[in-house]
């Protein structure tokens, strides 16, 4: 599940809910991140999504329904290592949209991970595998749920979250220019869910290098770290 949102006014604020129901995650803080790492058989703890104090933030929505196009191919990236090594620093954001741009962009067997990609000036890149990409740069906003922005309503499926989607577009649309930190908790807040429980909800003030984040809706127990200090 999960939704992924961006607001570029006074400051770059990034939002991030990872909605998941069958794997277990944590949120690990380091010296150059905070890190929403998922526990998985073969590979044990991977940080997927987060935060770096470069500026960088990584979401990857699972995209329903499935497309048979994003399964990896030989020679292809891998969706969830490029939200690795930006997280860690190990390749720039310029340098991930210069990938995409000229190589095919898998997922894993079966799922259509989606990276959802902004860095410090506020720029935002959406990778849909198998289908394309979409780079904006300094969107006023952008929001990316779990439907492929190429086919919209196209396809119908339960878990898609085009009401997620809507409801996060319209109060993303109707923010003030003072937008902060807060203001993000709530639309996190509105687009949280329970079937698929909400498990990390995070913002991300790139401008500041201020990582906030709460788990499980504990909305009034919310921990921070800025970088540098």
């Amino acid at each position: 599940m999960c939704t992924s949102i961006i607001s570029n006014r006074k400051k770059t604020i990034v939002g991030w809910n990872l909605d998941l129901g069958c794997m277990d995650c944590r949120v690990r803080e380091d010296v150059h991140g905070v890190y929403i790492e998922i526990d998985t058989p073969k590979d044990g703890w991977l940080p997927l999504f987060g935060a770096n104090d470069r500026g960088d933030f990584a979401g990857m929505p699972t995209c329903y329904p499935y497309d048979k196009r994003s399964d990896p191919g030989e020679g292809d990236e891998n969706a969830l290592m490029l939200n690795i090594e930006l997280l860690l620093r190990k390749k720039s954001f310029k340098e991930i949209l210069e990938i995409v741009g000229k190589k095919r962009i898998a997922s894993i067997p079966g799922t259509t991970f989606m990276p959802a990609l902004s860095d410090i000036n506020g720029n935002v890149l959406h990778i849909v595998p198998g289908q394309g990409y979409t780079y904006y740069e300094k969107p006023l906003f952008r929001v990316l749920t779990n439907f492929s922005p190429y086919k919209m309503d196209r396809e119908i499926h339960p878990a898609m979250g085009m009401d997620r989607y809507l409801l996060a577009e319209r109060m993303l649309s109707d923010a003030k220019e003072d937008f902060d930190e807060e203001d993000c908790f709530e639309i996190l807040k509105a687009v949280s869910q329970e079937e698929f429980p909400t498990l990390v909800s995070m913002v991300y003030n790139a401008t500041d290098r201020l990582v906030c984040w709460c788990e499980n809706r504990r909305w009034e127990d919310i921990k921070r770290v800025r970088f540098g200090h």
